[in-house]
């Protein structure tokens, strides 16, 4: 039977079934919610823009977005973005799917702190961070019917959220500041961390090892 929420059918088909296993079995509530809410919140986007995702990719990037921060995953000195995607993509291409597709997802995970850019790729691409800008800034919030948005919190809620997923960034990223330059988690560290010496952009061009 076809799960359905605020309007939004969520595929039934193997491999969503075992992303949702894999991300309910390594995530906590607090991340597991969050995941399916941008996956909800990203297609109420699509709708609106009028794009027609994919919506087995966009669930997988929906649910794969913040595994970068969790377990086993969070162990790497890399973006905690490349740790996601890099698990997303790894997923489909063993659960069948085409290599391009990965790589979409790949892509979509990657760049879903990178505003500015992901709108401007493949409905996938450009909706996990419609719906990350939706749950997490609000960006968007006005723009979707509020029946429909007390449907997707009803479903997957958001108990003390903001202060909560501040928490999980920076547990996240804390061992691996440096892969925060020139992104938002930096404000994140600098907010959360005593310890955090900000990277400054201007101060590497002045100081780098070319004379001139």
């Amino acid at each position: 039977m076809t799960e359905s929420i605020a309007g939004i059918s969520i595929p039934q088909t193997p491999l969503v079934a075992a992303a949702t296993d894999l991300v309910r079995q390594g995530t906590d509530d607090l991340l597991y919610h969050h995941s399916r809410r941008v996956f909800l919140f990203g297609a109420l986007q699509g709708e609106r823009r009028g794009l027609a995702p994919d919506l087995e990719l966009l669930y997988v990037g929906a649910m794969f977005h913040d595994l970068g921060l969790t377990g086993p995953y969070r162990s790497s000195d890399l973006r905690f973005e490349v740790d996601g995607a890099r698990a997303a993509e790894r997923f489909l291409l063993d659960h069948g799917r085409s290599p391009a597709e990965a790589h979409k997802v790949w892509l979509a995970i990657a760049l879903h702190t990178t505003p500015g850019v992901p709108e401007h790729l493949d409905p996938e691409i450009a909706l996990v961070t419609a719906g990350v800008e939706t749950d997490v800034l609000g960006i968007g919030y006005r723009d979707l019917d509020p029946v429909r948005i007390a449907e997707v919190t009803a479903a997957h809620p958001r108990p003390n959220f903001k202060r909560q997923i501040l928490a999980a960034f920076t547990k996240g990223v804390a061992h691996r500041p440096q892969t925060t330059f020139g992104t938002v988690n930096a404000d994140v560290l600098a907010h959360y961390d005593p310890t955090f010496v900000r990277g400054d952009f201007v101060q590497v061009i002045l100081d780098n090892d070319w004379p001139e």
